[in-house]
């Protein structure tokens, strides 16, 4: 409702009333201490004077406090100043406070405003802001009072209303000044710590127009302030500085440069700290002690003891230096002392852009526009003039006082808006922005307002530019200072002395600017922070380098020692330690980095290296390049451009050394340092202190043996710039350095580097001899003394014998030489002792294998070269013709038979001799290899030399693995050489064209010859050809006949293990198979077929044989087929696809639909796997290769189809019924499959139908086939429901018992609906009649039937509709096979005939017959004997309890007769009649009046009628009785019988027995039962009781009919004038049952049975219950109304108690008929008998409520 509400309405609306206005009253002293609990602060009332002052622009203001003597300690009897000022401070206390100020005097606004609180000063200009400053003063005064000009104002209270009044002055009285005077409120008030209070006040002229300030306590100066203001100078702000600030409100127009001088003189108490001193009242009760006093150093040494005293010794030197200069403050009080302090102050002129929305919002706020125009200035102090301060301070307390602390911003400067606040800068910079909105208490910046907030943003960014400005200043005065100084020098280049003169200034500036962290709130630190560093357009700011004050953009910081490029400008260290600060600030933005290899690189292009610096800028390149600081592209960069200058100590010249162009080093291991080395080798001076790990990260490699000796090599012959005594082929002295450093690393040097070396050394002299410089190959070792003109080595002894001999000096004589000497003829000179005769070959071979390891290898080839052995002839001589060793085999028997060249050699040659080892070192053969052994066989075979073939053949198999002809190839020669089997011994073929399998014949291969099959492994031949080979001739030339056919198919067969994916997939596709020809034509003639189109066996299979081609071959040749994909008999996939493509031709190949369903069975079995082929199965779908059939019937005899149906469920296939069947072959959507067996009978013949077999229909219905059912379409009529619905409930029972029987054993696939379903879902209602209309869809064919049972949903029967599944039946005799086919449709999703059958069986044969066939019935037969048995025995234990008391009390009857007949006339009432009974008469002698007399209804009263009044059942009608009869539902009672008065009066009558009553009532309990009940019952006899004339009740009439039962099976009617029955009874089932329970706790208490109990709901009648043939009805609507939401909370004993009694009245009808004064009276017996019995029930209905009430 709020939010609908339109409140700009509702307020129009009490503005336009014409009540009276009244005006908010304040409660003004409430408001100012409010005020002052946020204004409060310390020196709050000076400052806001002070603040006036300045805003009245006031130059001078003089600060005076009065004090009062204490009344107990007197005033020292001296005239000493110092002892009375001592003696006021600490005994006096305050009077009146006196701010006077020279500013201009009070005009009338002035004086206006000074009354109104929160209007504050409107002028842009000033200070005051709010109108709340002034109001301090009423912290510690009660009437201020003011005086300024020629008129003076005094305050004063009125109760809590202020008030004030002003007063002209006279001119004696006026004066130029404005006073505030202030009394103190009490005389209590201590005098204040001075110290403070000039710190306060230094601080408070710094930056306001006061240019002086004086402190007065009595008639002691205290302080005086004098500040002096030097003419400014203009600031240029840097071009690059962004003067704007972010959101654009100011722009920083100008800035003026300040010097300041503040002055001070101050008396020397302003320093002292008094001990405590207790102030005493006139009372003399101490009231406190002088602030500053001991207390507070006592405080501190108390919690000092709980920190950590980190530098004792310095706290102690600092306590002991105070406490002397406390005694000489002691001493002289009146002791003055003087400081000086120059700041320099940039005050900047700011201009604004408000915009005017902005500009009223912020009026709104601070009640003045804001200004188009401010200052701001900045603070700080310069380092000159802070030295000058500091050595300015003069006096006995100037080192402790320290009156500006405060003004100099040491550690961190303050927000002054117009005065100190609390916010910090985080700068040590004061700034001043006296248009800063504060908060109300002006101690901090107001960041928390939305216009305020952006407006003091603004300012404090603004404040940051300023700071930048003023930066920018100080570096370029420090600049010019450096300027100065080189023209003082007369250099042009700073030096690093120089910039160490500004280097202490440097540093207090950047100190000055580096940003921290400022309170209360960062925020304003950060705000100027952000504007400092981000105003300027370029990331660069000017700062001091070492070569001057440069932009930080071209300075850099040196991390580590770089004295190679010392070029590079750097900050100075002391500069990056003691202003760390702002150089992290610097780094952290980006704005200076490190040296980069980029700088090194441009200053090594700059200037070249001197040695030391090379030294060092290689030793710390390589260092950086071998920790991976530094990636390899950028140390070549940097030795590309490095250029040094070395020079030569002998020549004393200098030769360049480009880096660039180095690539080795020298290592002194390997080459010494001293030798000569290539000019890209790098002087070993320059690497002798640098690790070879460092030179190698370089890129430079050590200078290896090969390339240096190829360098000295190549400079030889005086080719190259080294002098002759470098020169290796010309001085012997320096081979004889050389060659022993080439010793020494030889070992070290691989295999190709050593030939490198021999190459280069071999053609040149380089060796030394006794005979000159010789090469290698010509000089040779001492030891050769052969010849005595042999050419020997000298000088080299520390070279060794390896390394020469590799170059090739010699150790034997050359073999040329010898040739010469030794093989010439033999020397016949005259002396024959002289002759020397020739050397035979043996004489040869033996001399050079005694020198064998001396021959060198040049002379080893020429030996192997040349023909220096003759062969052995046939006669066993040499021949004359020489040959080379290795063409010559080693002289044995077993090679003399293969006709091979042997050597010659006399005797025995073995090769184990020296000899015989030096000839096979030369090659001497010991046997023939292949290609020398096939050819010999090869040719000896062509020539007809048998013989030796054969031996050269046994010589090869005999020695195949011992000579390793096996590693050989042999089956790869080109030469044929083996013989075969069966052909002439001329013939020779290759090892590939003869097989060992002499069935390869067959395909047309050679066989080798059969005594080497043993061995045609060794000559390589195979047992077969290649299988693919012999698959391709098979395939190229099939086999014509079945006989030649068996050959190759058998052949094959012996090699399965051969047949690879490879080649099956050739055999399985190639057409080879030989099959008969079909065609009685070519009846002779074969076919060729694929392997996996045969089919394997005799063609004796009756299935298939005619449709498919069966071959064989015989076992052995079969197995090959069958590996080639032929198979025994066809599979169901190629019998689908058979029948798919040739479905006519296998129809009429079968001759008969048997053999053909027979092989529809066999794909329906095999559709799992069918289905998975998704082309055959499209196929299948559309190919008419299904059978289907049409039946004619023939003339059937007459009688009822159906009922032939029901009594033979294999009536349908009966051959005495069946017509005539056509079968035709169709596609699946063409035929129909029977699903409904009677549809069939009724429509057969006029669609084609499947077989009726559960697995054909299965794969007709995937196929896409239709259900008979689908195509049926029915129309139902349906007669109007029966009021009698009994039978319906009965079959209803009978239905759910059997169905989870019938469920039990129905495959889970089958099941549409449960059992469990079928009980929520299924109702049954009985009709008066059934008829239905089936047609088949697409077909004119129709069929009328009556029909006992059918199932129908959703259905609208005249005014009343059945929603949901209703079965509806016909009365009388009803078919229950229509019941079971009924249901079937619902159960089942494709119920067969069976089915059906099996359910009507179950629904027909009773419980204990079906037990006997086998069902497991138990479990119902024993829950009903149960239930039934236990409601039995409850009831008729209560019955017989009753009994009993009633037999009990008839014999006491008797007794108290037999009295009564003794003469007692007196009878006592009867327990059961009420004080307004009829009066007792006396009785007459005829005893009991008759049945027949009327009964007296005079009076109706007593409590139980009571009670049928208040349930409105007694309206003074008696309707006519209730007959025994009557049919449901039940008939409307009459309400028509009037009232007739009764006015005879009768004879007494006499008292009823009260056993008589109680077996009545015991009777009408008995007699109740269920409406539906089966047997006959009567009313109970009933004894004549006389007190039943004087009760009454009335019965209107109902029209329901059963529909439900409750869950404690209490059956429920329903007014059939009701619409949607289903909807009640889901909506209502819980209330039902609460209903129904109810009920049933009444029941039980009257040991009544729970059958008797039935709910009725008709909206229509107005009647809580009715008893019709003892079955008791009870609406629904009165217990709905009255109990249900009580009974749903747990309420139930009002239930119970109300429903009590209208049970008991409904049973009285069962004595009763009609409702008289005997019906009223057996109603209060009813509840008189059993009245203990409810009450007991309903306390445990009570006890178990609270206990459930207690677990919740």
């Amino acid at each position: 409702m709020a939010s609908t509400l339109d409140f700009s309405a509702l307020r129009a609306q009490a503005m336009g009333s014409n009540l009276d206005e009244e005006a908010v009253t304040v409660n003004t002293r409430a408001l100012i201490d409010k005020v002052l609990a946020r204004y409060s602060g310390e020196w709050t009332v000076l400052r806001e004077l002070l603040q006036n002052a300045a805003d009245a622009s006031a130059s001078k203001v003089t600060i005076r406090f009065d004090t009062l003597p204490s009344s107990t300690v007197p005033v020292p009897q001296t005239t000493d100043p110092s002892t009375i000022l001592k003696h006021t401070i600490l005994h006096h206390s305050l009077k009146r406070l006196v701010v006077s100020n020279d500013g201009k005097a009070f005009g009338s606004n002035d004086w206006s405003r000074l009354k109104r609180i929160a209007e504050g000063n409107p002028d842009e200009t000033k200070i005051g802001a709010f109108g709340v400053g002034f109001y301090s003063v009423f912290a510690d005064c009660e009437e201020p009072f003011v005086r300024s000009g020629n008129e003076a104002m005094a305050f004063y209270w009125k109760g809590n209303s202020l008030f004030t009044k002003r007063l002209q002055l006279s001119e004696t009285q006026s004066s130029q000044d404005t006073d505030f005077v202030l009394v103190y409120r009490n005389n209590t008030s201590p005098i204040p710590k001075l110290l403070p209070l000039c710190h306060f006040l230094a601080s408070s002229v710094t930056f306001v127009g006061l240019t002086q300030v004086e402190l007065w306590l009595d008639d002691y100066r205290l302080l005086s302030l004098n500040k002096l203001i030097a003419p400014g100078v203009g600031v240029r702000i840097p071009k690059t500085l962004e003067t704007k600030t972010h959101e654009g409100l100011f722009r920083v127009e100008s800035v003026v440069r300040e010097t300041v001088q503040l002055e001070a003189k101050w008396l020397n108490i302003v320093a002292w700290k008094p001990k405590v001193v207790p102030i005493i009242s006139n009372s003399g009760n101490t009231l406190s002690t002088v602030k500053g006093a001991a207390s507070t150093q006592s405080l501190k040494s108390f919690f000092s003891r709980f920190s950590q005293n980190t530098n004792t010794a310095a706290a102690e030197r600092a306590a002991q230096e105070d406490k002397q200069i406390q005694v000489a403050i002691s001493e002289d009080f009146m002791g003055e002392c003087k400081a000086t302090v120059f700041l320099h102050v940039n005050t900047a002129t700011i201009r604004g852009k408000i915009s005017n929305t902005f500009s009223q919002e912020l009026e709104r706020a601070t009640k003045k526009p804001p200004p188009k125009s401010t200052k701001i200035a900045v603070l700080t102090t310069s380092y000159d003039e802070k030295s000058a301060s500091t050595s300015s301070i003069i006096g006995t307390a100037s080192k402790t006082t320290d009156i500006f602390a405060s003004v100099l911003p040491t550690k961190s400067g303050r927000i002054f808006i117009g005065f100190p606040t609390h916010q910090t800068t985080g700068l040590s910079a004061h700034i001043s922005a006296q248009s800063v909105i504060p908060t109300v208490e002006r101690e901090s910046i107001d960041l928390n307002a939305r216009w305020v907030r952006t407006w003091n943003m603004e300012m404090l960014r603004a404040a940051g530019i300023v700071c930048r400005i003023a930066w920018s200043g100080e570096i370029l005065h420090l600049k010019e200072r450096l300027s100065k100084s080189l023209a003082d020098s007369q250099i042009t280049t700073l030096k690093q002395e120089h910039c160490e003169k500004v280097l202490p200034e440097a540093i207090h500036i950047l100190n000055q600017f580096t940003l921290r962290e400022s309170t209360p709130s960062s925020q304003v630190g950060t705000l100027i922070e952000e504007a400092f560093w981000t105003c300027n357009h370029n990331t660069t700011i000017e700062i001091l380098s070492s070569r001057g004050v440069m932009p930080s953009q071209d300075v850099r910081i040196a991390t580590e020692d770089l004295s190679f490029v010392e070029g590079i400008p750097v900050l100075p260290p002391e500069l990056m330690k003691q202003a760390a600060g702002f150089i992290n600030k610097l780094m952290d933005f980006g704005i200076i980095t490190d040296i980069t290899t980029a700088d090194i690189k441009k200053e090594l292009e700059r200037q070249a290296l001197n040695e030391k610096q090379l030294i060092e800028f290689l030793h710390w390149l390589g260092h950086k390049a071998r920790i991976n600081e530094v990636d390899p592209v950028i140390v070549r960069s940097l030795l590309d451009v490095a250029v040094a200058n070395e020079s030569d100590r002998e020549t004393n010249l200098s030769k360049v050394v480009v880096l660039g162009e180095i690539k080795h080093f020298i290592n002194p291991s390997k080459i010494p340092g001293t030798v000569p080395v290539p000019p890209d080798t790098l002087s070993f001076k320059f690497t002798r202190g640098i690790d070879k790990v460092e030179l190698e990260a370089l890129g430079l490699e050590d200078l290896q043996i090969v390339p240096w000796l190829r360098w000295l090599v190549e400079m030889s012959g005086g080719q190259g710039a080294l002098p002759k005594d470098q020169d290796l082929t010309i001085s012997a002295s320096f081979a004889g350095v050389v060659l022993p450093i080439l010793s020494k690393q030889w070992e070290g040097l691989s295999q190709s580097s050593k030939s490198t070396v021999v190459n280069l050394l071999s053609t040149r002299t380089a060796i030394p001899t006794k005979f000159g410089m010789k090469k290698p190959s010509e000089a040779y070792f001492p030891i050769v003394k052969l010849f005595d003109d042999l050419p020997v080595i000298v000088g080299l002894q520390a070279v060794k014998e390896k390394f020469l001999i590799a170059l090739g000096v010699r150790k034997t004589v050359e073999l040329g030489l010898i040739f010469e000497k030794l093989m010439a003829p033999p020397d016949y000179s005259a002396d024959a002792s002289l002759v020397r005769p020739a050397w035979s070959h043996v004489d040869l071979i033996k001399y050079l294998a005694s020198v064998r390891n001396d021959i060198p290898s040049d002379d080893v080839k020429k030996l192997r070269d040349n023909a220096i052995c003759p062969a052995e002839a046939s006669n066993g001589t040499a021949t004359v013709q020489r040959y080379q060793v290795a063409e010559l085999f080693e002289p044995n028997d077993t090679l003399r038979t293969l006709g091979l060249l042997l050597l010659q050699w006399p005797g025995v040659l073995r090769l184990g001799s020296e000899e015989g080892k030096f000839l096979t070192f030369l090659g001497l053969k010991k046997f023939p290899d292949v290609a020398e052994l096939i050819p010999l066989i090869a040719s000896a075979a062509a020539r007809g030399e048998i013989g030796l073939r054969d031996r050269a053949l046994k010589y090869f198999v005999n020695f195949h693995f011992q000579h390793g002809y096996s590693v050989q190839e042999t089956a790869g020669t080109k030469i044929p050489y083996l013989p075969l089997e069966g052909e002439d011994a001329k013939v020779s073929v290759l090892p590939t064209e003869c097989f060992t399998n002499e069935n390869a014949t067959v395909m047309g291969y050679r066989v080798l010859r059969k005594d080497l099959h043993p061995h045609a492994a060794r000559l390589g031949v195979e047992t077969n050809p290649p299988v693919l080979e012999c698959i391709e001739r098979m395939v190229k030339a099939p086999p014509e006949s079945h006989r030649r056919a068996i050959e190759l198919f058998s052949y094959f067969a012996s090699r399965l293990n051969e047949l690879d994916p490879r080649s099956l997939a050739v055999l399985t596709k190639a057409s080879f198979v030989p099959v008969k020809s079909r065609s009685p034509s070519l009846k002779d003639s074969n076919r060729f077929l694929p392997p996996r189109l045969c089919f394997l066996g005799a063609g004796n299979d009756d299935r298939y044989s005619e449709i498919f081609d069966y071959v064989d071959f015989g076992s052995t040749a079969n197995s090959f087929l069958l590996r080639c994909g032929s198979k025994h008999e066809p599979s169901t996939q190629e019998l689908a696809q058979l029948v798919v493509r040739e479905p006519a031709r296998v129809f009429t190949v079968f001759e008969s639909p048997d053999r053909y369903l027979e092989l529809l069975r066999t794909l329906a079995t095999s559709w799992p796997v069918l289905k998975k082929d998704k082309a055959l199965v499209k196929d299948m779908k559309k190919v008419s290769f299904l059978l289907g059939y049409k039946e004619f019937p023939a003339q059937s005899p007459p009688g009822n189809r159906q009922s032939r149906l029901t009594n033979n469920p294999e009536a349908f296939v009966d051959e005495d019924d069946v017509g005539v069947r056509t079968y035709e072959l169709a596609s699946a959507d063409q035929i129909v499959i029977v699903d409904d067996v009677v549809n069939y009978s009724l429509f057969k013949g006029n669609f084609l139908a499947a077989p009726m077999e559960e697995d054909l229909e299965n794969l007709y219905l995937s196929l896409g086939s239709t259900l008979l059912g689908n195509l049926v379409e029915q129309k139902l009529q349906i007669g109007q429901p029966l009021e009698d619905q009994r039978e319906a409930a009965k079959l209803e029972t009978l239905i759910r018992e059997r169905i989870k029987l019938f469920m039990h054993d129905v495959p889970a696939e089958l099941v549409r609906h449960n059992a469990a379903w079928m009980e929520r879902n299924l109702s049954i209602i009985m009709v008066k009649s059934l008829s239905l209309r089936k047609s088949l869809k697409g077909r004119n064919v129709t069929h009328n039937e009556s029909r006992t049972a059918v199932q129908a949903k959703d259905q609208q029967l005249g005014h009343r509709q059945f929603l949901g599944y209703t079965l509806f039946v016909t009365p009388g005799t009803r078919d229950l096979y229509d019941v079971s086919q009924a249901l079937s449709h619902l159960l089942l999703s494709r119920p067969k005939p069976q089915h059906v059958i099996t359910l009507t069986v179950l629904l027909e044969t009773d419980l204990y017959k079906l037990r006997s066939r086998g069902y497991n019935v138990e479990r119902i037969l024993q829950k009903k004997a149960a239930e039934k048995r236990v409601l039995e025995h409850q009831r008729r234990k209560q019955l017989e309890e009753e009994q009993q008391s009633i037999n009990e009390q008839e014999a006491a009857r008797s007794d108290s007769q037999l009295q009564i007949s003794n003469g007692n006339s007196n009878h006592p009432l009867m327990p059961g009649v009420f004080p307004d009974s009829p009066d007792r008469r006396p009785q007459s002698s005829h005893g009991h009046d008759s049945d027949n007399d009327p009964p007296r209804e005079k009076r109706r009263g007593g409590f139980f009628s009571a009670i049928t009044r208040a349930l409105g059942t007694d309206d003074g009608r008696r309707p006519a009785q209730v007959g025994d009869g009557g049919v449901l539902p039940p008939p409307p009672y009459s309400s028509s019988d009037p009232e007739h008065a009764m006015t005879t009066t009768t004879a007494p009558q006499p008292v009823t027995a009260p056993h008589e009553l109680q077996q009545n009532l015991i009777n009408a309990v008995k007699s109740a039962r269920a409406y539906n009940s089966q047997t006959v019952v009567s009313r109970p006899d009933v004894h004549s009781v006389t007190e039943t004339q004087t009760f009454c009740d009335p019965k209107p009439a109902q029209d329901i009919g059963f529909y439900a039962l409750t869950s404690s099976g209490a059956k429920i009617y329903l007014s059939n004038a009701m619409v949607d029955k289903n909807k009640f009874i889901a909506q209502n089932s819980t209330a039902l049952d609460a209903f129904a329970s109810v009920l049933i706790d009444c029941a039980d208490t009257l040991a009544l049975s729970r059958s008797s109990i039935h709910l009725f709901q008709d909206d229509g009648s107005s009647t809580i219950a009715f008893n019709h043939n003892q079955a008791l009805f009870f609406n629904y609507r009165y217990f709905e109304n009255l109990h249900l939401p009580s009974v749903l909370q747990g309420n139930r004993p009002d239930a119970i108690i109300y429903w009590f009694v209208v049970l008991c009245h409904e049973l009285a009808h069962n004595l009763v008929a009609d409702h008289s004064a005997a019906h009223s009276y057996y109603t209060e017996s009813f509840l008189i008998q059993y009245f203990k019995k409810i009450v007991a029930k309903i306390a445990d209905v009570s006890r178990s409520l609270s206990d459930v009430s207690l677990l919740d």
